[in-house]
C-alpha cells in the first residue's frame, strides 16, 4: 500500500518521491503528470527538483521549482523488503570473513567441476520467424472490409515504442578515449573465450584527447535503464549535460552522456564543429579554431550531389573524432550501448556544404562485420535537421550502400521511438513505390514475390513482411495470400512522396565495399 503524505504537514522531499508536476503538454495547455524525483538540490537558498515523468520519455525531464509541485498526493518510496534465507530468516545480517572465503571456496569448486553453471552469458537473440506468404502475391481490387485508412494498430507488428534497454556499460579506470555507440541489447560482462568485440580500454598517448589536461578518469556509468528501475545509477538517469554550443546551433541534450565530470557544471559545453573536439569555453574555442585545420569530417568522401555530402570514417583509423562523435550522439540516444572500442565500426556522416565548410547533419554507424545482417547500429538526425527528411536520407543511404555491398540489412534493436517511426515510414513509402510501378503482364494482375521486394530494396525480409502487416495489405482469398491496396493508402503515399524533395542517387555514390572477415587487423 502506497504511503500518502499528509496534506497539513510539512514534508521533506526525497529521491524516489513520486507526485503530480505541473508542465505544458503540446497544446500549451496544464497538465499534471506523475512525477518520480530523481534528484535534489539547492541553488542560491532554493530547492530545485529533477522530475522523471512516469510513462512519458525520459527527454523530458527536467529541474523543476517547489511550486510546480503537488504536495497533496505526495507518495514516499517503498521499502525494500529483506530477502529471506532457506531458513527464512532475514538475509541482511552481515557475513564473517571465515564465511566469506568458505563461500567462494565452494563456488570455485562448482565452478570447477561443472563449467557449465554458474555463469552470467548473454542471452542469446532469437531469429523472428517469417511469417508464412505464398510467394505468388498478386494485388487485387480493394473489398470493403479492408480499412479505408493507412493508420492501423502497431501492437501486432511492432513492440510498443517503450524503453526496453538503455545504457548500459562497464566502469573503467583508464582514460576517456575510446568510446562509441552500439545498440545491441547484451550485458556487458569480462572478457571471455570467443567474445566477438573485445574492449580495448587502454588507448595509445596519440589517441587519447586532451591527456594533459587533466581529464578524469572514466565516466561513471555503472547503470541500466531498463523500466525496472530498482538497480539502475541514478547518474545516468540524469541529463548531464546543460547546453551544447556546435556551430551556429545550440542543442539542449535530451539524455546523459559520459563527457568529464568537470565539463558537467558548465552552463555551454562548445564543440568544434568539424573535429567535434569538447571544450570548456568560447576562449578555448576560439583558440582551437585557430589550430584546427579540418572543415570536413576525416575520411573519404564517397558521396556528393549537390550541398549533401557522406564521408566514410573508420573508427580505428580516426579514434578521436570517432570517440567525440558517439558522445555527442549519446546526447539524443538513449537505446543504444556504450562500448570501449570504435574499431570494428565505420560511420557515415552526412553534411550540408556552405562558404565555411561541411557541417554535421546525423550520421549513422554501421559493424564491419556483422553476423546478424545489421546495416545500421546507430543513426541520428542532430535536433536542428530534424523534420527536414534527413532522417529518410540517411536510412536511404544505408540501404543503397547494402544494394552495391549485395546484401539485406536491417538497423540493429532496439529502435528509439523516433527511429521506429522513421524506419516504418520509409519501409512503408519503398515498398509501396514498388507495388504502385508495378505493370500488368498479358492482362492479368501483376504478381511479385517477397523475395522478389527484398531484393529490389535490399530490406530484410523480415522488415517486409511487417511493414504490409502494419500496412494492412496481407488479405486470404481463394486459397493464396493477396495484396490489396485502397485508394486511401494510395492517396496517402502520394501525398508523402511529394514531401520527399530529396533522394539518394546512386550515381553520384562512388563506393568499394571491403571484405573485412580477410583482414588479419581492421
Amino acid at each position: 500500500m502506497t504511503k500518502m503524505a499528509d496534506s497539513g504537514s510539512s514534508v521533506e522531499i526525497v529521491e524516489g518521491c513520486r507526485l503530480p508536476v505541473l508542465r505544458k503538454n503540446q497544446e500549451h495547455e496544464d497538465e499534471w503528470p506523475l512525477a518520480e524525483i530523481l534528484s535534489v538540490k539547492e541553488v542560491s537558498g532554493r530547492k530545485l527538483y529533477y522530475v522523471h515523468y512516469i510513462d512519458f520519455n525520459k527527454r523530458l525531464d527536467e529541474w523543476v521549482t517547489a511550486d510546480r509541485l503537488d504536495m497533496k498526493k505526495l507518495q514516499f518510496p517503498k521499502k525494500e523488503a529483506k530477502t529471506p534465507t532457506k531458513n527464512g530468516l532475514p538475509g541482511s545480517r552481515p557475513s564473517s570473513p571465515e564465511r566469506e572465503v568458505r563461500k567462494s571456496l565452494d563456488l570455485n569448486l562448482q565452478s570447477a567441476t561443472a563449467p557449465s553453471r554458474g555463469k552470467t552469458l548473454p542471452t542469446p537473440k532469437r531469429k523472428v520467424e517469417p511469417v508464412p506468404l505464398v510467394p505468388q502475391v498478386p494485388p487485387a481490387p480493394p473489398v470493403p472490409s479492408l480499412p479505408t485508412s493507412t493508420e492501423a494498430s502497431p501492437a501486432a507488428v511492432f513492440p510498443a515504442a517503450r524503453e526496453t534497454n538503455a545504457f548500459k556499460s562497464r566502469e573503467d579506470h583508464e582514460q576517456i578515449s575510446s568510446l562509441t555507440t552500439n545498440g545491441t541489447a547484451r550485458r556487458l560482462i569480462p572478457s571471455q573465450p570467443g567474445r566477438k568485440r573485445k574492449a580495448n580500454c587502454g588507448p595509445t598517448d596519440e589517441d587519447s584527447q586532451d591527456s594533459s589536461d587533466g581529464i578524469p578518469s572514466a565516466p561513471r556509468m555503472t547503470g541500466s535503464l531498463v523500466s525496472d528501475r530498482s538497480h539502475d545509477d541514478i547518474v545516468t538517469r540524469m541529463k548531464n549535460i546543460e547546453c551544447i554550443e556546435l556551430g551556429r546551433h545550440r542543442l539542449k541534450p535530451w539524455y546523459f552522456s559520459p563527457y568529464p565530470q568537470e565539463l558537467t557544471s558548465l552552463p555551454i559545453l562548445y564543440l568544434c564543429e568539424f573535429c567535434l573536439k569538447y571544450l570548456k569555453s568560447l576562449k578555448c574555442l576560439q583558440r582551437h579554431l585557430t589550430k584546427c585545420n579540418l572543415r570536413h569530417p576525416p575520411g573519404n568522401e564517397i558521396y556528393r550531389k549537390g550541398t549533401i555530402s557522406f564521408f566514410e570514417i573508420d573508427g580505428r583509423k580516426n579514434k578521436n573524432y570517432s570517440q567525440n562523435l558517439c558522445l555527442l550522439a549519446k546526447c539524443f540516444l538513449d537505446h543504444k550501448t556504450l562500448y570501449y572500442d570504435t574499431d570494428p565500426f565505420l560511420f557515415y556522416v552526412m553534411t550540408e556544404y556552405d562558404s565555411k565548410g561541411f557541417h554535421i547533419v546525423g550520421y549513422f554507424s554501421k559493424e564491419k562485420e556483422s553476423t546478424e545482417d545489421y546495416n545500421v547500429a546507430c543513426i541520428l538526425t542532430l535536433p536542428p535537421y530534424q523534420r527536414r527528411g534527413y532522417g529518410k536520407l540517411l536510412i536511404e543511404f544505408s540501404y543503397e550502400l547494402s544494394k552495391v555491398e549485395g546484401k539485406t540489412g536491417t538497423p540493429e534493436k532496439p529502435l528509439s521511438d523516433l527511429g521506429l517511426l522513421s524506419y516504418r515510414s520509409y519501409w512503408s513509402q519503398t515498398i509501396l513505390e514498388i507495388l504502385m510501378d508495378l505493370k500488368p503482364d498479358n492482362g492479368e494482375r501483376p504478381q511479385i514475390t517477397i523475395n522478389e521486394i527484398s531484393e529490389i530494396t535490399s530490406v530484410k525480409k523480415e522488415d517486409v513482411i511487417s511493414t504490409l502487416q502494419y500496412l494492412n495489405l496481407i488479405n486470404y482469398y481463394k486459397g493464396q495470400y493477396i495484396l490489396t491496396l485502397s485508394e486511401d493508402i494510395v492517396d496517402g503515399h502520394e501525398r508523402a512522396m511529394q514531401k520527399r524533395h530529396t533522394r539518394i542517387d546512386p550515381k553520384c555514390l562512388h563506393f568499394t565495399p571491403k571484405d573485412w572477415s580477410k583482414r588479419g587487423k581492421w
